[in-house]
């Protein structure tokens, strides 16, 4: 199959691009900008392509198509989030966070679909979080994001299924990748992190990596429109 997993030099992205790369599949990895950088992860895990676009810039977006091609399987992976209390955030912060977490889903997704409805067959699976049913007090707008997205699935899930193409959403919850350093690393913070989780403990990139092979293949088929939490129970 051929994958592109947006979003994916590093943590749940680079995880999800390397467990398909295991299993055999032409996988392109994106990075926002650095173009060096995404080909060093695209030799390390040993990727087929790497490409740049900056998703808050909805040319760029669009233009992602033209650089890959058509794709059997589309990971939106990309977001940006910041932990800012809801009086602080400013029109800038919106403005980016709506435009990578929400717009470029949307506008990505427009942009791969036809292929796929063409074929027959496709998967596209967005990448979500826990926060989309927890209250933080700190991503108030990035859960809303998160929201939002859930809804296109829902939406565009029903319209998509009669022609082969399925779409899910994964919501991680407290994951032990970089965005996440900061607490992991920092005992107290982790214990208190880890005392709301049933299963005890934070999980890894490649567990929520597994649940995205699991959608896109054979035994996934069936599914579609579903928002599935790899949290360890955080979110019940």
């Amino acid at each position: 199959m051929k994958v592109l997993v947006t979003g994916s030099t590093q943590g749940i992205g680079k995880a999800i691009a390397a467990a398909f790369v295991a299993q055999g599949d032409e996988v392109t990895v994106h990075c926002s900008t650095d173009l060096a950088k995404a080909e060093r992860v695209r030799a390390e895990i040993g990727a087929a392509h790497a490409v740049t676009a900056d998703l808050a810039d909805a040319a760029q977006a669009r233009g992602l198509y033209a650089k890959t091609g058509a794709v059997d399987c589309l990971i939106l992976n990309a977001s940006v989030q910041y932990k800012q209390h809801w009086q602080e955030i400013t029109e800038e912060v919106i403005d980016r966070q709506l435009s990578v977490n929400v717009k470029s889903t949307l506008l990505l997704m427009q942009a791969y679909y036809p292929a796929m409805k063409e074929q027959g067959y496709g998967r596209i699976v967005t990448i979500g979080s826990v926060n989309q049913h927890r209250c933080h007090p700190e991503l108030s707008l990035y859960s809303a994001t998160k929201c939002a997205v859930l809804r296109l699935v829902k939406n565009i899930a029903k319209e998509a299924a009669p022609f082969g193409v399925t779409v899910n959403n994964v919501a991680p919850g407290a994951i032990a990748t970089p965005r996440n350093a900061d607490v992991y690393n920092n005992a107290t913070l982790r214990a208190a992190v880890e005392s709301a989780i049933p299963a005890g403990r934070f999980g890894s990139a490649e567990e929520v990596a597994a649940a995205v092979l699991f959608l896109c293949g054979k035994g996934g088929s069936y599914i579609t429109g579903a928002d599935i939490a790899v949290d360890g129970g955080m979110s019940l």
